[in-house]
């Protein structure tokens, strides 16, 4: 599997040689900024796997989870386009919204759902939980 995408205005590029380890929505606080309002897509992908072109900027932060975050978006247009805890460096995850074709794609999960807004439409087919789940495996 290729998957190609980048940010709004085409100066971000990445390609993804393998599938996503997981997919997943993320109703944290900091990812409802992310994705102004609601939750973030992400699919989790091995970093050896991605490569980017283009200038990123860095937003470093402590997640709900106690976890170092690198929080990586384009300086010219503001996409956030990936995101790469320090205790997992290996794992990187992609904005789904960035993908070139985002149906390559679908959650298999929805995580910090006890965060989510009281409004928010949560696909009971999905495995919920409250928190941070185990880690996706590598």
């Amino acid at each position: 599997m290729d998957i190609a995408g980048g940010c709004l205005c085409g100066a971000v590029r990445y390609r993804a040689s393998s599938a996503p380890i997981a997919t997943r929505l993320c109703y944290c606080r900091v990812c409802q900024y992310i994705s102004a309002g609601s939750a973030s897509v992400n699919a989790v992908f091995r970093a050896a796997d991605v490569s980017f072109t283009g200038e990123m900027r860095d937003y470093v932060s402590t997640a709900e989870s106690g976890n170092i975050m690198h929080r990586r978006f384009c300086p010219a247009c503001g996409t956030p386009v990936s995101g790469q805890g320090e205790a997992r460096p290996d794992i990187l995850v992609l904005r789904t919204g960035t993908m070139d074709d985002p149906n390559m794609v679908k959650p298999d999960m929805a995580i910090w759902v006890a965060s989510a807004p009281r409004w928010a439409c949560i696909d009971p087919a999905l495995t919920q939980v409250a928190g941070q789940p185990a880690p996706a495996p590598k």
